[in-house]
């Protein structure tokens, strides 16, 4: 009986649709549908418009991060005027056969002008959500009540500040304790990887909104003054790596493609689109001529910096080579080699380039392999020296870390005191200290020779509230 009682319901909504259109004169159009801020307007403008235009980067004196400060506008006026898209400098700026926004970008859909218009010409309402109505900034940093999972670490050159990922921001530590942290806050939501340049003067951001838009940052340290906040993509940005002469700097992305950027200009110098899943990390070559990118597809691979050209698989391609996708690369300071690591737990070191014909079934230019963890490589970092480097495992709610000795297998320091997955490492340039952290918020700074633990803090400042328990 079930299936004639379905055809009565869709006869009778069938009926009921057929006197509604009845009712309507010919050629009258349907109300529009009510267009939401928070679920339809909001992702536009994040995605193509909030790179130039956020608390931290008014371009233009604009910030188009809420419905208040659309109202409210830039130097130009108001960008949206209640129930007058036309009056409002948005629509003007977003539309029409060459649009000036967004600047060097791809231009929106006309379905995505529609969707702006039709909620300006509504009335701007804004739906977002109480929880969420407080835009993260420097005036309204985030407030932490436990300490937040570390996704990357880095030490700066010259060994005095360590980089620590937050929520919508990058701590930075100084070793010394002679001052509070500072916060570079942006907007992305998640931040992925965190780099110093060779010369220490800027620190590279990569991360994004998962689902919304990928976004590389680019600070000037010394100033905490953000240089280039870059929209790439619709999802994450992993893995980000400054060429030797701090010029370039790549990164990896959810959308499996590789990208090298220009540091002074933020253009985009090249992609590479070969991988077949996530990119979480590259490297440069000794040269900085080439890039090479590892990735969930068990991959690691070649590529030519001027102008993406896929030269070769590094690693081997015979099926069930690797036991599972790559998360880290490493380039061996000096030498055209790299250490990789992933979902099989061994850290290994290859040659960058092939020196003779492939064949079906090897692995040429792998080096070494090093002793392998029970969970997955989920970080690497080289010692200024190339003698030592700190690896970093997580298995489903363990983890663990060690200091190996890159020309002896055999040689490793065990770090203790771990309970949880570690996600991030970095080993300080003069090779004496390596700070862990991971899924417990705590970064940790161990003795890399004896393995000692020296000092712990929690990676974010915590309120006083939650400090005192």
């Amino acid at each position: 009986m079930r299936f004639p009682l379905f055809l009565a319901v869709i006869s009778a909504f069938c009926v009921l649709d057929a006197k509604e259109s009845c009712g309507q004169q010919a050629g009258e159009a349907k109300p529009a549908a009510a267009v939401s801020y928070y679920r339809s307007v909001r992702p536009i403008l994040q995605r193509n418009c909030s790179g130039c235009h956020f608390a931290g980067k008014r371009e233009g004196g604009l910030s188009v991060t809420s419905v208040a400060e659309l109202l409210k506008g830039g130097d130009g006026g108001a960008a949206a005027v209640t129930g007058k898209p036309d009056e409002g400098t948005l629509i003007g700026n977003v539309s029409g056969e060459d649009p000036e926004m967004p600047l060097n970008g791809t231009p929106l859909k006309p379905e995505q002008v529609l969707v702006l218009r039709t909620w300006i010409e509504q009335g701007c309402i804004d739906d977002t959500p109480p929880a969420v109505e407080k835009v993260v900034s420097a005036e309204n940093p985030p407030v932490y009540t436990r300490s937040p999972l570390v996704t990357s670490l880095d030490y700066s050159p010259d060994g005095r500040l360590l980089a620590v990922t937050g929520y919508h921001e990058v701590l930075l530590h100084t070793l010394d304790g002679s001052a509070p942290p500072r916060r570079l806050i942006g907007r992305a939501q998640r931040i992925e990887s965190v780099a110093f340049s060779p010369n220490g003067e800027l620190l590279a951001v990569a991360g994004g909104t998962p689902a919304l838009f990928g976004e590389l940052q680019l600070w000037n340290v010394a100033e905490g003054k953000l240089l280039h906040s870059l929209t790439i993509g619709t999802d994450s940005l992993f893995g980000a790596s400054f060429s030797d002469d701090g010029s370039l700097v790549s990164v990896g992305g959810a959308d499996n493609r590789l990208r090298v950027i220009r540091v002074e200009s933020g253009e985009q110098q090249m992609r590479m689109d070969a991988h077949a899943d996530w990119v979480l990390g590259t490297a440069f070559s000794l040269k900085n001529d080439h890039v090479i990118s590892v990735s969930r597809d068990r991959s690691m691979k070649l590529s030519i910096v001027s102008n993406g050209q896929f030269v070769d698989n590094i690693t081997s391609i015979t099926p069930g080579a690797l036991k599972g996708g790559l998360a880290d690369v490493q380039r061996l300071p000096g030498a055209e080699e790299v250490l990789a690591g992933g979902a099989d737990g061994e850290p290994r070191l290859y040659k960058i380039f092939r020196e003779k014909a492939r064949q079906i079934g090897d692995d040429f230019n792998l080096i070494r392999a090093y002793r392998r963890f029970e969970g997955r490589v989920t970080d690497l970092d080289i010692s200024k020296s190339g003698a030592l480097f700190v690896a970093g495992s997580s298995g489903a709610v363990t983890g663990a870390a060690r200091v190996y000795t890159t020309a002896d297998p055999n040689k490793v320091v065990d770090l203790p005191g771990i309970s949880g997955p570690v996600f991030a490492v970095s080993m300080r340039p003069d090779e004496a200290q390596a700070a862990v952290a991971g899924f417990d918020g705590i970064v940790r700074l161990f003795n890399t020779t004896t393995g000692q633990l020296e000092s712990e803090f929690s990676a974010a400042p915590l309120t006083s509230a939650t400090a005192q328990k």
